[in-house]
């Protein structure tokens, strides 16, 4: 039986076939129509299926054709699980060279590739957008992506609500409506803090391995380590050791809140093991059969049982069995397990948490600090920090901020060469480590006033103790100066930075010259909450990439959401790099907005990419 959707798509592509069910295809296209339906046979099997299910007729009735497509849906699937199955000890790697570097190689393991489509099939098979590209087989993965709907999907997984799907192009794809579902996906995947310098959108389209295998972890990651905090599991103040505080959880990264809870639930099994890294103590699989037995809901069936099987390998095997009890066997094999793969084995104990964390709410009688959500405007700046590459990862803004590194590699992005390293403390000791955090803060506010930021009453001292609102107007202000610095690049307009008047003004000259009447008078114009001068402004950049029949006239709070929602996704997909939020715009929040507009006007100023099909190059200068 086909669906409604599948005889929508034949009907779309073949007018003999009805919505209904009706009608027939003639013989020359039933290849074609199979190919639709995302089944794609080659030429001289399609000649000996057509001798045997239809013989010489020279129209095939619907109702036959379907009967055809479903044996070989079934064939497919039935070939599906039986990779699936040999995946469980697959293993290996292979290089390729590098197309940028010469003679540079990468690393390419098949262990990863095995475990992203694995990812991919597990948690996106039941989306009818994918139905002819899913499931992912043996050596698939890198044409699986090439046409950007995989990864965009993917990236909603992670961070739900990110893509306005009325922005993918979904059907009848070309060369050009797949990059544009490729830049969608490249800037989507840094707004959610996905470093993608030196990654562009022909690239993926080439499906370039290593490349393809980093975004696609950097995007994984980021979907596992979002449920790691106290708003999504109240009971992590469990982990507390005695006298610290819930700031002292905050300071921690996903790895380390990880590491405490696999400890956690040892302790409380009564062994004497503790995990101290995800590579060389997991490798016999002692550590995650305890784990498991502690995690287990009761009736599940999971047993301490490996623990009498010899051998890393077959005990890392057993001990999946017992995983797969839990539904919880993604990520790694047993070669994996024994080989000690970080980042498998990262995985794999993230999903453990997310599905089992095992960590009860705090009770009637346990007094415990109110959690601070983290806000809106805190996360903004933590992504964008994040795709710039910087190195530590940020995690909590004000700790991870307080002994000013992460800063320095700001500014040497915002103006490269501005920063001394000399005077940059980077190794802290346990003597010194407080007043040479200092001194690093300290450089960090005199290289803002440099940049003519406004740092009138702030210190060093303010963003070594993480005082909340003046950290937070440093960070504004490098986000601000990046994103300017971004537009001079693009402008041409040398060390010279751009007015908010200058940006307003090109706002309405852009709009005028299009014939639209839309403008505004500065960032904070209510006009603007309703998303429609954003809609027009990108309308006017790009020309038939808005369906102007889903746009609403913003009247009320939710169609004003629906607007913003469609013109950031919009936004992305021609190339801007937007980090603001649907809610900025609705809200009308004045230094968000300014970034979407200094976003588009950058983008304005590079090329077409329709008539040079041109990559979308990270406007970051060196790079």
């Amino acid at each position: 039986m086909l669906s409604r959707e599948q005889l929508q798509d034949l009907n779309e592509n073949f007018p003999t076939v009805s919505e209904s069910g009706s009608g027939f295809l003639p013989r020359s296209d039933v290849q074609t129509a199979l190919k639709i339906l995302g089944i794609d046979v080659p030429g001289y099997k399609m000649r000996e299926l057509m001798d045997q299910h239809f013989g010489n007729e020279a129209q095939i009735d619907v109702d036959k054709f379907a009967r055809l497509f479903d044996t070989l849906d079934a064939q497919r699937n039935e070939e599906a699980n039986r990779w699936k199955q040999q995946t469980k000890q697959v293993s290996g790697a292979y290089h390729t060279h590098s197309s940028k570097q010469e003679n540079v190689q990468h690393t390419i393991r098949v262990e990863e590739e095995v475990a992203f489509s694995n990812w991919i099939n597990s948690n996106l098979s039941d989306d009818s957008d994918l139905k002819r590209l899913l499931p992912v087989g043996s050596g698939e993965l890198y044409t699986k992506i090439q046409d950007g709907l995989v990864i965009c999907k993917l990236i909603n997984l992670a961070v739900p609500g990110t893509i306005d799907e009325r922005a993918i192009n979904k059907k009848n794809l070309n060369t050009y409506t797949k990059l544009e579902n490729l830049t969608l996906a490249l800037m989507s995947s840094q707004a959610i803090g996905c470093n993608i310098i030196n990654i562009d959108n022909i690239d993926l389209s080439k499906g370039t391995a290593h490349l393809v295998l980093g975004l696609l972890w950097q995007i994984i990651r980021i979907g596992l380590f979002n449920q790691i905090d106290l708003q999504h599991c109240p009971g992590l103040f469990r982990l507390l050791r005695d006298g610290e505080t819930l700031d002292d959880l905050r300071r921690l990264s996903p790895e380390e809140i990880l590491i405490r809870w696999v400890n956690y639930h040892l302790e409380r099994a009564g062994t004497s093991r503790r995990l101290h890294n995800f590579t060389s103590d997991i490798v016999d699989s002692e550590i995650y059969t305890y784990l498991l037995n502690q995690i287990a809901p009761n009736g599940s069936g999971v047993t301490l049982a490996p623990l009498n099987v010899q051998g890393n390998v077959p005990r890392a095997g057993a001990m999946l069995d017992e995983a797969e009890k839990l539904e919880c066997r993604e990520f790694v094999t047993a070669n994996d397990v024994a080989a000690g793969n970080y980042k498998l084995n990262l995985a794999f104990v993230a999903n453990l948490f997310n599905k089992h964390p095992m960590l009860p709410d705090p009770g009637a009688d346990e007094v415990v600090e109110d959690v601070v959500e983290e806000t809106r405007e805190e996360k903004t700046y933590r992504n964008w920090m994040n795709s710039m590459g910087v190195d530590p990862y940020v995690n909590w803004l004000y700790g991870d901020l307080q002994n000013g590194v992460v800063i320095f590699q700001l500014y040497d992005i915002i103006r490269p060469g501005m920063v001394t390293w000399k005077r940059v403390v980077r190794q802290f000791h346990k003597l010194r480590g407080m007043m040479d955090q200092i001194q690093n803060c300290n450089y960090a506010v005199e290289l803002g006033k440099q940049l003519r930021f406004s740092l009138v009453g702030i210190q060093g001292k303010d963003i070594y103790d993480g005082n909340q609102t003046l950290t937070l107007a440093l960070v504004w202000q490098l986000m601000r100066a990046y994103t300017l610095s971004v537009l001079a690049q693009c402008t041409q307009s040398g060390d010279s930075l751009p007015a908010d008047k200058d940006i307003v003004a090109w706002v309405n000259e852009k709009l005028s010259k299009s014939g639209k009447s839309t403008s505004i008078r500065s960032f904070q114009d209510p006009a603007i909450s309703t998303g429609k001068v954003v809609l027009d402004l990108i309308d006017a950049i790009k020309p038939n990439v808005i369906d102007h029949s889903l746009v609403k006239s913003g009247s009320t709070n939710e169609e004003k959401m629906s607007n913003a929602k469609y013109a950031i996704t919009c936004g992305r997909k021609i190339g801007a790099k937007i980090y603001a939020l649907p809610e900025d715009i609705v809200e009308v929040k004045p230094k968000m907005v300014l970034t979407v507009f200094a976003c588009l006007m950058a983008r304005d100023y590079m090329p077409d990419m329709k008539e040079v099909s041109a990559p979308v190059v990270p406007m970051i200068n060196g790079n």
